[in-house]
């Protein structure tokens, strides 16, 4: 077995190898002779900065030497944030996770070193490094397992931002492992977690959980709201993503939402009016005004909407000229395309005159929790609803163009229900199918079932 030779060593025989003096590599690594002789006798400790520098001169990559590094460096020292925490920025920034997880192993046994961590996952969060950060989250979390810390809730707050993704299988798993922390948040992180969450759920059409959720960032946000402006008490240095009465009026938009997807359209009626009016709203900011000129917006939308699913078609005109202004149609032709189908109503001019922009979609790319989430199933949603407009309407070739694309793209996020759905709806007008779209199809089918099948824990070519 070879013996991997220590740092210093290495040095030592590159520069031996080179011909290079001690002075002569002090100015390839912009290092003082005293400092690369220092390293070199093993009479000097190295920070993770010059151990960049040294490697750099000696041609070989930034984390060439990371892992000697734990070993000798830190390991074999006494435990020392101040070298360790700027090495972990390091293996961040190059992405050794393996790197980080030895150094965090060695300081979880020393409770002092939990909030240091904590602090420095919430830096790496910010800054982006979400994989580094989640792995820090785990840890502390992992080590706060047994307490009913707000550090604990906000590690397992940060896992949920970081883990939402398209998988819309995972997402229910890890919103559902959120969940229990919520009310351990403090109250501005909790009003934050409670759009998100029924953000997330909304997205997944678990219409009880967005109605729970909702209600109960109202309530939170109504309790606030009050507190700041009949007490005066300013809220705590955490500041929240949004003015604090968008989360009141947010609460009643989502609400309505919950109850036109139910049926209750007179109910959701009076939830848009609640957050039409919003004379109570005290502050007079841009970033105020900017909201308040949204929810007025999305009040005359939903309002039409909701008249819309109602089974009032008279809206429709007025309803084709707001889409024509907006730049993603698609939530918006799935509520046409929906009301089309459930009244057997014509809307082939709409969605002729839409068609290039429906042509040139492209997926939006964003953080926010609404449109990461909701947009690519909404957009799955249209292309599904298009297909069973085309099938009703005997326009077999094009509606089973339209099934492929949405059963498809439901595969790719993993959402069960639109995944029957799209299955459901091809078997019911499968005797329409030419030949190849019929092989096309259950060839997909095939593979979905293939996929599933092995995460069931039985192989059934054994048996």
């Amino acid at each position: 077995m070879e013996i991997t030779p220590m740092i210093r060593a290495e040095i030592e025989r590159y520069l031996k190898q080179q011909g290079i003096t001690m002075t002569e590599f002090g100015h390839i690594t912009d290092l003082n002779v005293g400092t690369v002789s220092g390293i070199v006798t093993g009479n000097r400790s190295i920070s993770v900065n010059q151990l960049d520098r040294i490697t750099a001169g000696m041609g070989l990559s930034p984390d060439y030497f990371y892992e000697r590094y734990i070993e000798e460096c830190i390991k074999e020292s006494p435990l020392n944030w101040r070298k360790i925490n700027p090495f972990l920025y390091r293996c961040a920034e190059l992405g050794r996770l393996d790197c980080i997880q030895s150094v965090v192993s060695l300081l979880l046994d020393t409770p002092t070193y939990i909030p240091l961590l904590f602090e420095l996952a919430e830096d790496f969060f910010q800054k982006s490094y979400q994989d580094a950060a989640a792995l820090l989250y785990e840890n502390v979390a992992e080590s706060e397992r047994k307490q009913h810390s707000e550090r604990l809730a906000v590690c397992q707050y940060r896992l949920f931002i970081i883990r939402i993704g398209k998988n819309q299988a995972q997402n229910l798993q890890t919103a559902a492992k959120f969940e229990p922390f919520v009310d351990r948040l403090d109250e501005i992180d909790q009003l934050d977690a409670l759009k998100d969450l029924a953000n997330v759920y909304r997205s997944l059409s678990l219409w009880d959980k967005v109605y729970k959720f909702s209600r109960q960032m109202y309530k939170l946000g109504k309790i606030q709201y009050d507190l700041v402006h009949n007490s005066k008490r300013e809220i705590s240095g955490k500041k929240l993503s949004r003015p604090l009465f968008v989360y009141i009026a947010y609460a009643e938009l989502l609400c309505a939402n919950v109850c036109d997807a139910r049926g209750e359209h007179e109910q959701a009626l009076e939830h848009i009016r609640r957050y039409t009016d919003l004379s109570w709203v005290k502050e007079t900011d841009s970033d105020t005004l900017h909201w308040l000129g949204n929810f007025k917006q999305w009040a005359k939308i939903n309002t039409y909407v909701n008249r819309l699913m109602s089974g009032d078609i008279s809206v429709l005109p007025d309803y084709e000229e707001y889409i024509a202004g907006e730049k993603e149609i698609f939530a918006e032709l799935l509520n046409i395309i929906e009301a089309a189908n459930r009244y057997n109503v014509n809307v082939d001019h709409i969605l002729q005159r839409f068609e290039p922009q429906i042509a040139a979609y492209q997926e939006v790319s964003s953080t926010d929790m609404y449109t990461q989430q909701f947009l690519p199933q909404q957009y799955v949603r249209f292309w599904y609803k298009m297909a069973k407009y085309s099938l009703n309407k005997g326009r077999y070739p094009y509606g089973f163009k339209c099934l492929i694309i949405a059963f498809e793209k439901a595969v790719t996020i993993n959402h069960g229900l639109l995944i029957a759905n799209c299955v459901g709806l091809f078997s019911h007008f499968s005797t329409h199918a030419a030949p190849e779209t019929q092989t096309q199809f259950q060839s997909m089918h095939e593979e979905v079932w293939q996929r599933y099948d092995k995460k069931d824990g039985f192989n059934l070519s054994d048996s």
